[in-house]
């Protein structure tokens, strides 16, 4: 091998190591920016529940049924960001 050679090789492996950085870069980022929404969705519904209980407190079982329910389908977003950035992170070139 020359040293032209050595130097493409070594070019490549730093370009490969780049890029599979910044995809995991990414993949964080995504994840991460795709949890703020969730976060603050489940404050606002816990919230709103302490406050409908305060003021209705004999509907206190029909609240908290109907909190749990948000707070699941709030929270399956979170999952779903993370799912589409795996998906991302290793279906991308």
């Amino acid at each position: 091998m020359d040293l032209d050679s050595i130097g493409i090789l070594a070019q490549a492996a730093s370009s490969d190591a780049t890029a599979k950085g910044l995809r995991a870069i990414a993949l964080g980022v995504g994840a991460g920016l795709g949890t703020v929404g969730p976060g603050v969705g489940v404050g606002y519904i816990f919230g709103k529940v302490i406050e409908s209980v305060t003021r209705q407190p004999e509907m206190r079982d029909e609240i908290t049924s109907i909190q749990w329910l948000g707070f699941a389908l709030t929270e399956a977003i979170v999952f779903y960001a993370f799912i589409f950035g795996l998906i991302a992170f290793f279906l991308s070139a």
